[in-house]
């Protein structure tokens, strides 16, 4: 998305934080506020037809949930980021979010810079998610026994990719640090989401988060 305009759709119920953000983003010579919604149903079909690089999302709806939306949304159109955009900093919310495949999930006491260089960053092809909501995802993870055989299956070089994908680089950034074309970078990238039966980065770098954790000594 480099020297490009990024084209955000925003969803949320409440006017105001439409109209607030929608201005912080519009300040910005490189970001364009193509549409917005207030409900679930809105969003659904407004973003079909916009086709917007991201959409900043309200986990919670009148007639239901931002996620929800996210899900369907990267259904329809892969190539959407979302961005999940709360008030509320739950757990379930943050899990369900990384499963759906959002590209971020951010509180709304953001600063209005950091919001601004986080919708970049995802339109970027980056996975922004605050070290301690990625330990939470981990911790929530482990209780489900979600420890995933699947990862032997890797080769050594989607193995790698996956480890770079989790350190939030993007497939051209991953590219250039292991010498390889990036259109090749997204092939390993396809290959391993098939061999884990994922369709999302987000859902891999969980994944690859998870065997990185400690694991607590187990007493006999």
């Amino acid at each position: 998305m480099i020297g490009e305009t990024v084209r955000v759709f925003l969803v949320d119920d409440h006017e105001i934080v439409r109209r607030g953000v929608g201005d912080l983003l519009s300040a910005e010579p490189d970001i364009e506020v193509v549409g917005e919604a207030a409900t679930a149903a809105q969003a659904r079909s407004r973003v079909a037809a916009i086709r917007p690089d991201v959409a900043l999302l309200d986990v919670r709806l009148p007639d239901g949930s931002g996620i929800d939306v996210c899900r369907d949304l990267l259904s329809a159109d892969p190539g959407i980021r979302c961005i999940m955009l709360t008030a509320y900093d739950d757990d379930e919310a943050i899990y369900a979010a990384v499963m759906a495949g959002a590209s971020g999930y951010i509180i709304k006491d953001i600063r209005g810079g950091g919001l601004v260089e986080s919708v970049r960053k995802v339109a970027a092809g980056h996975t922004l998610m605050d070290p301690s909501l990625k330990r939470r995802v981990v911790d929530r993870m482990r209780d489900e026994g979600h420890e995933d055989p699947r990862l032997a299956t890797l080769s050594e070089r989607e193995r790698e990719v996956l480890a770079l994908i989790a350190d939030g680089l993007t497939n051209r950034q991953i590219g250039a640090r292991l010498s390889l074309a990036e259109k090749t970078v997204k092939n390993y990238v396809s290959s391993m989401l098939s061999k884990l039966g994922l369709q999302r980065r987000t859902q891999a770098v969980a994944v690859q988060l998870e065997t990185r954790a400690p694991h607590p000594t187990r007493r006999g």
